[in-house]
């Protein structure tokens, strides 16, 4: 029989109403008790790692849930990571690149409703997760949420209250689960006997999200503190000019600091084209800036703060950027 490691790290799904609103108090083997049929295809053992709220989970507890999967890796066919919804697209982003080419599969869950509730998702949530984990043809990081497994590096949430909260960002769910049964759209998920695990992050990404008149000296601000600046420009990517050239000029300050300036979009799909309007063209071509093109902004930063663990050397800092890891991006 399969066997699978359920890891806990709190989230709405592990929740109790407290008189401050929903906080995550539920155990590992609560939550275990409450899917008995799981036990009629798998072998479940828990472990609870930490019990938090998914706002207060940082990179540093990336870290711990793929130091707990590496140390469990040989003992286990695969892996549930139950976890909050709210930063659970950035917490699949990051394993995506921590542990790339696993044959195993390691998939994040959780749910809308605290699985105390009468009407909850996440029996439903964790019941397809275990279908989907135990599985010889599943591989990599997904989230597996209301009958779809996305691809780490794809989901991000669109909805706050919504059973059916997040999607897949250009790019196809790899599959749906309904009825206990797997339907499988994409099939070729590329793996390796024994994954590659990294244990480094660096943080010192910021993202800044233009609004009309945000005043271009912001970027004095962040250089002591921040090496990468992830700018979410309006449209396919174009960046203010005003009646001054002052944007241009403080991009070229940055750049010449150093430093490195990602553009993406605030538009969830369809991705990034700086090359479209005049205002986006300029400063990529004068300033070699680097563009995010179709990568969710989840993706986007976890795989830079993942490549500054490994580099800072700039020209391997774009080339690794630019070099596709789990279907993150398509040029």
């Amino acid at each position: 029989m399969t066997k699978i490691l359920m890891i806990t790290t709190g989230g709405t799904i592990a929740s109790k109403q407290t008189e401050y609103g929903l906080s995550p108090l539920i155990t590992s083997e609560e939550i275990l008790e409450l899917i008995p049929g799981v036990s009629d295809f798998c072998e479940v053992e828990t472990l609870p790692l930490f019990n938090l709220d998914s706002t207060n989970v940082s990179p540093n507890h990336w870290l711990q849930i793929v130091d707990c999967i590496k140390k469990n890796y040989e003992s286990f066919d695969g892996f549930v990571v139950t976890h909050g919804t709210d930063t659970m697209a950035y917490s699949a982003a990051a394993l995506s690149y921590l542990i790339q080419k696993s044959k195993k599969p390691i998939v994040l869950t959780g749910s809308q409703k605290s699985i105390f509730e009468e009407n909850t998702d996440a029996k439903l949530n964790l019941m397809n997760s275990f279908i989907f984990a135990s599985d010889s043809e599943s591989h990599g990081v997904h989230i597996v949420f209301d009958g779809k497994a996305i691809i780490g590096t794809r989901a991000r949430k669109l909805r706050t209250k919504s059973y059916n909260a997040f999607s897949s960002i250009d790019y196809p769910a790899t599959a749906i689960i309904r009825d206990n049964k797997i339907i499988r759209y994409i099939k070729d998920i590329p793996f390796e006997e024994t994954p590659v695990f990294y244990d480094t992050l660096k943080e010192r990404v910021f993202l800044l999200k233009l609004i009309p008149g945000l005043k271009a000296d912001i970027f004095e601000y962040l250089k002591e503190n921040y090496d990468i600046i992830i700018m979410e420009g309006f449209g396919v990517g174009g960046i203010p000019v005003y009646e001054t050239s002052s944007y241009l000029d403080s991009i070229k300050d940055w750049i010449h600091s150093g430093k490195m300036l990602v553009m993406t979009t605030q538009v969830t799909y369809e991705g990034s084209d700086m090359e479209v309007y005049e205002v986006g063209y300029q400063a990529k071509k004068d300033y070699n800036v680097l563009e995010a093109y179709n990568m969710t902004l989840e993706a986007t930063v976890t795989k830079l703060m993942w490549i500054l663990g490994q580099t800072d050397d700039l020209k391997k800092i774009k080339e690794l950027f630019y070099t596709p890891i789990c279907f993150d991006l398509f040029i």
